[in-house]
């Protein structure tokens, strides 16, 4: 069978506050400008960093909106140790890196516990 898709064009983030997020994920990430800063439709897109992967999309969360515990984004580090230090001197709470054995080091950090694998 022929394979329908592609790959991942954009995963999207539900957020309360749209102007903090953006500054979260421009700056204190270094995600840098979004491709996309439509904040009066509720929607601002940055890219991630590879070519031809996915872009991260921030979504102005609707009143009755509560964070999930089921979706994770995964974001790609050359050196995940490196990437935790520098997130905390960024000022972010981050759990320690993490091994598991053969396959992946992780960490997960504070917006939802995003996490950070190195690839």
């Amino acid at each position: 069978m022929k394979k329908l898709f592609r790959g991942i064009n954009v995963v999207s983030i539900s957020v309360r506050d749209l102007a903090a997020a953006k500054k979260f994920y421009a700056e204190t990430l270094g995600l840098g400008e979004p491709l996309y800063d439509l904040p009066e439709a509720g929607w601002i897109e940055f890219s991630t960093g590879r070519a031809g992967g996915g872009n991260l999309s921030l979504v102005q969360a609707g009143p009755d909106w509560k964070p999930s515990t089921s979706t994770t984004v995964v974001l790609d580090v050359d050196d995940c140790h490196a990437a935790v230090e520098e997130l905390r001197r960024r000022g972010v709470a981050c759990e320690d890196a993490q091994l598991f054995p053969g396959f992946i080091v992780f960490a997960g950090f504070d917006d939802v516990r995003q996490p950070l694998a190195d690839v």
